[in-house]
């Protein structure tokens, strides 16, 4: 496990306790990087460039691309795997078992459950909520995450259901809560959201 402490020990590089660092890799005080939840976990992987903000905890059995960055105490736990230059913003919390793509923005607070997939060049707004168990405390179900394809933007404080697909280039508007699979291309609204057309300003996808 790495635990950075003072400012001078913030850029290092190579096999370090848990974790495996490229290089240019900075890591600020009071990160962790590494951090062991089960002792057969494989070691976290870091990519070349990458910026780890103080705060921030990185289970083992991580994967961050080149160029990943963080905000201050951003949460990855175990199984992720995060491509490279995307940002994961302060407060955010990856819970495990994610898959996120490039080029990815994940904004301050937002929260994305266990078992959800995230294609290449998404935009996640402030305190965005996915989720992933239909029926909390009520039945014994299969946990599984949202699939957001290339390019959907999630507003701020929008909330997506379970185990629904948002289709390549959408766009969920703030606030709405999306309660079935979305087409490509389309715009969701409302609560619960409701589909229509994506507006001619809206089109062709996000930059990366």
């Amino acid at each position: 496990m790495v635990s950075q402490s003072t400012p001078e020990e913030s850029r290092i590089a190579g096999e370090i306790g848990h974790a495996r660092l490229g290089s240019n890799v900075t890591v600020e005080a009071r990160a962790t990087v590494g951090y062991v939840h089960d002792e057969h976990a494989e070691p976290t992987i870091v990519g070349d460039g990458a910026h780890i903000r103080s705060g921030t905890i990185v289970y083992a059995d991580v994967e961050l691309g080149a160029d990943v960055t963080t905000g201050h105490r951003a949460l990855v736990r175990e199984a992720t795997t995060v491509g490279s230059s995307t940002l994961l913003g302060t407060g955010s919390v990856l819970d495990g078992r994610v898959t996120v793509g490039s080029n990815v923005s994940i904004q301050t607070n937002v929260y994305v459950p266990t078992e959800t997939v995230i294609g290449d060049r998404v935009f996640l707004g402030p305190s965005a909520v996915l989720t992933n168990d239909p029926y909390p405390l009520r039945q014994d179900v299969d946990l599984v995450g949202p699939t957001l394809e290339d390019d959907v933007t999630v507003g701020a404080n929008a909330t997506v259901l379970p185990d629904l697909t948002i289709g390549e280039g959408s766009f969920v508007a703030a606030g709405a809560v999306v309660t079935d699979d979305v087409p490509p291309e389309s715009l969701v609204v409302g609560i619960p959201g409701e589909h229509r057309p994506l507006p001619d300003p809206l089109k062709g996808g996000n930059r990366s």
